[in-house]
């Protein structure tokens, strides 16, 4: 596996860093996948889910969303409030890396997947709906309330912990979307889980704290391995063209 630092061109001009990793094996279906980092930013773990990614054989881009013009803080602000409203310049650093994938020439891309986690997990949701991604992979993000918020979004797998008060229920309620729409989905919700189960951050503050009502965000091994089974079944089923999506309106 190679990894090194890229930039990104935004249309501000600004260039946002990312990580780019390249699998030693690559999958036959052209296929790479944006990793969507979580609230704490681009830390060791998102690289660690990177990885588990090009492992399996998919090139890996992962985009630094608190990389805007600016200080830090301020950066993290407008990152934030573009999750809430769905609107903002983190939709922009997300197409232009969709654009930065299927451009390079290091690895060829023709089909893009995007997975996200708690605040990356909304993104993906929302990005898929809007952009000609062919799959995502969404975990214990917030879900509009409305399917129809979701039209045009492309096949979803992913995952829910129960046991989080605020987002628990959330994996029902994209589950429920997606019937409506006619999209094909395997969205699963744990049971004893909390949210973050497939973030295992090394830090004081996700350790000791993290499952502390009301998020109760915990690393769940067992959770975690059955999630990453599931998605890399789900993903080469849509990538080989075995699983297509034929939506229909929301009502």
């Amino acid at each position: 596996m190679i990894e090194q630092q890229v930039a990104i061109p935004l249309p501000s001009g600004h260039r946002m860093r990312a990580r780019w990793l390249k699998p030693e094996t690559v999958n036959p279906h052209q296929a790479g996948i944006i990793a969507i980092h979580d609230i704490f930013g681009y830390t060791d773990d998102i690289e660690r889910i990177g990885r588990r990614l090009a492992a399996n054989g998919y090139p890996v881009l992962v985009p630094d969303l608190y990389d805007l013009p600016g200080s830090k803080p301020l950066c993290v602000v407008k990152t934030l409030k573009a999750h809430e409203t769905g609107k903002g310049e983190a939709f922009e650093q997300l197409e232009a890396s969709r654009q930065w994938l299927l451009e390079q020439t290091e690895t060829p891309v023709t089909q893009v997947g995007v997975m996200g986690f708690c605040m990356g997990g909304r993104f993906a949701v929302l990005f898929a709906s809007r952009a000609p991604v062919q799959v995502v992979a969404p975990f214990y993000g917030g879900i509009p309330k409305n399917a129809d918020d979701l039209r045009g979004i492309c096949p979803a797998v992913g995952g829910w912990g129960r046991t989080d008060v605020i987002y628990g229920s959330h994996g029902d309620r994209l589950a429920s979307h997606l019937e409506i729409l006619g999209v094909p989905h395997d969205i699963k919700s744990y049971d004893n889980v909390g949210h973050s189960f497939m973030n295992n951050h090394q830090t004081f503050v996700f350790k000791k704290l993290g499952a502390l009502p009301p998020l109760r965000s915990r690393y769940d091994e067992a959770a975690a391995e059955d999630s990453w089974q599931r998605v890399l079944a789900f993903f080469d089923k849509v990538f080989s063209g075995a699983l297509q999506a034929t939506p229909t309106a929301a009502g």
